[in-house]
């Protein structure tokens, strides 16, 4: 699956517009939208990250008990919303998205912070995912300390 913007208009610069590429997809034992809690950190269930063959050199430096950053393209979001009640809370006052976690965004894409559990090939075992089966990961970076955990 592969996502790319429409060329931009003449703008003096030369882009040929932005592609992206999954690099694998989400296994994972929710399959219902509603079904995932909020956050992972909210009784998100163990998943399986499963890279593409061609990206697997990517992985190799990747450590079981290490943090990462998986981005992930939530491809069932609703990219008109522009406004929500935080977490569905009716009672909470109509919000912008970019002060939000809402999957539902312009651009939506997920943000999840998990831990490596185990490694196997081109499956990454992580903690705590609430990213449905079959979401498309656009990329993994390593969590990095800040200056004051050194």
């Amino acid at each position: 699956m592969t996502y790319q913007t429409p060329k931009p208009a003449e703008s003096g610069g030369s882009s040929d517009g932005l592609v992206l590429r999954p690099v694998g997809r989400v296994e994972s034992p929710l399959v219902d939208l509603d079904a995932g809690p909020p956050q992972g950190d909210e009784g998100a269930p163990d998943a399986w990250l499963l890279l593409d063959p061609s990206v697997h050199p990517a992985a190799a430096d990747l450590t079981v008990g290490s943090e990462v950053l998986v981005l992930t393209w939530l491809d069932r979001a609703d990219r008109r919303i522009l406004a929500v009640h935080p977490r569905g809370d009716e009672t909470r006052p109509l919000t912008g998205v970019f002060s939000t976690r809402s999957p539902d965004r312009p651009n939506p894409i997920g943000l999840h912070r998990v831990r490596i559990l185990a490694i196997d090939s081109n499956r990454i075992q992580v903690s705590h995912l609430e990213a449905v089966d079959g979401t498309p990961i656009l990329d993994i970076k390593p969590v990095l300390e800040t200056p004051g955990e050194r």
